[in-house]
């Protein structure tokens, strides 16, 4: 229109649009397709609440997960836990909700990890998982296009005493390997 002040739209790409789809959805869910046979009854713990539970430096073990209330794990699921303000606030109230357990203790962990899924490189362990399960390693640019909580659930899922049964699946439902290529 002649005379206006309007800024013409930035044009996106299918992958622009697929990816905030994507992240818009993730965030919804909170939980991911590799983990629905168990995160929708909310049985075990998602990743979208193990990634909290790093981020407030509290270990809660399966036994404590299944003790609390299900409004508890869902608020877990649910919740914010991005902010210095929010990660206290969740820290807080997990430490209440364990506490509220008979015979349970808050447990810290120990070491807080090293948060490796922030690097901008391809951390070894993810290298050395798609090297044992035959497949390309993500490339620097498909690493850094990922959401935080897609790196941390990779890097989840390589660690020792894990069943490493879903990395491959989470490397397809994350656009890093063929979905044909999995094979259940």
């Amino acid at each position: 229109m002649k005379g206006t002040d309007a800024k013409p739209q930035p044009e996106l790409s299918s992958w622009d649009c697929s990816t905030a789809v994507f992240r818009f959805l993730e965030h919804a869910m909170n939980s991911f397709a590799f983990e629905r046979d168990f995160s929708d009854s909310l049985r075990c713990i998602p990743m979208s609440v193990r990634f909290k539970l790093d981020r407030c430096g509290i270990k809660l073990s399966l036994r404590q997960w299944s003790r609390l209330v299900l409004t508890e794990r869902k608020w877990l699921s649910t919740s914010p836990c991005d902010g210095p303000a929010e990660i206290a606030a969740m820290r807080l109230a997990l430490a209440e909700m364990i506490e509220r357990i008979p015979g349970e203790t808050v447990k810290r962990l120990e070491d807080t990890p090293d948060a490796v899924w922030t690097s901008r490189s391809v951390p070894p362990e993810i290298s050395h998982q798609c090297f044992a399960l035959g497949i390309a390693q993500p490339t620097r640019a498909q690493w850094s296009g990922l959401t935080e909580l897609q790196r941390f659930a990779l890097v989840k899922l390589t660690r020792e005493g894990h069943e490493n049964a879903n990395f491959l699946p989470a490397t397809a439902e994350f656009g890093l390997v063929r979905a044909d290529a999995v094979t259940v």
